[in-house]
């Protein structure tokens, strides 16, 4: 009984110290400046304001960076699967000498294990000699090359898993290499595929650097560059930071809760077999 008790007290535990920076950047975006300051610090504000709010709204048309970071994510996501799971299915499926099948997908993933800011100046230059440099087809661009190497490594393994009869059987009954791709394999595939596709989105959503070199103004800086603009020269508006934070953290979390479903079959895709 104590050993029972033990563990939810852990898992109470455990929650809580996951929830509580959440909860907290909550509770500071709904003070007042002297409140987020007091001593000692309150945790339920006495007198809760939305003026962090108003301001990133009216004044600084926080939708911008929103719409941005929604339409560059959306367009990664679709880019960056239609390839990857072309390319994954293709190192999974052909059989190439010398072993070649592993060693691309091993130089596929080695892309992703090189930080981000090796990469960045060359790509920074390319996408200015195409005048590409602070919009978001740059973005998008820059996004797809990143997340690619993930995509094309989760959907290969899902496709390893998905027996070759079934493909050539439908061949067999005159379907081409194509439609049974599409009509068998698709179908079969489209719980790893939304799981892919969930976690490219939330990458994308949460990318930082990249949009931070490559979007200079406005017109294509995406949701993290807005939260990061709270940090002024002079001062950091805690209370304008918070709020934005928790913008940025709402669509995420309920995107979450609506597709857990998808992603925990998505992942566990494989894992037993009949």
């Amino acid at each position: 009984m104590m050993k029972k008790l033990g563990k939810y007290v852990f898992i109470v535990l455990v929650t809580l110290l996951v929830v509580f920076p959440v909860i907290w950047l909550i509770s500071t975006s709904i003070k007042y400046p002297v409140d987020i300051f007091a001593v000692p610090p309150y945790f339920i504000p006495p007198h809760p304001t939305s003026e962090h709010y108003s301001v990133l709204f009216l004044e600084m048309d926080f939708l911008e960076y929103i719409r941005n970071s929604v339409i560059v994510s959306v367009s990664t996501v679709l880019v960056a699967i239609v390839v990857g799971t072309l390319a994954a299915y293709s190192l999974a499926r052909f059989k190439l000498p010398h072993n070649l099948n592993t060693h691309l997908s091993f130089w596929v993933l080695s892309t992703r294990m090189f930080p981000p800011i090796v990469t960045i100046i060359p790509l920074f230059s390319m996408l200015r000699a195409v005048n590409l440099v602070n919009t978001r087809i740059g973005l998008v661009v820059a996004y797809t090359a990143f997340n690619l190497p993930f995509v094309v490594w989760m959907m290969r393994g899902f496709f390893a898993e998905i027996p070759k009869d079934l493909e050539e059987a439908a061949m067999v009954d005159g379907y081409s290499r194509m439609a049974a791709f599409w009509s068998i394999i698709i179908p079969l595939a489209k719980p790893g595929i939304i799981a892919t596709a969930i976690f490219t989105l939330i990458m994308s959503w949460n990318e930082f650097l990249f949009a931070l070199i490559l979007s200079q103004t406005r017109v294509a800086a995406t949701l993290p560059i807005g939260v990061a603009s709270r940090v002024t020269q002079y001062e950091i508006l805690w209370g304008q930071m918070s709020a934005s934070g928790v913008i940025a953290l709402t669509p995420v979390l309920i995107f979450a809760f609506m597709v857990q479903k998808h992603l925990v079959r998505g992942m566990s895709m494989g894992a037993i077999k009949g």
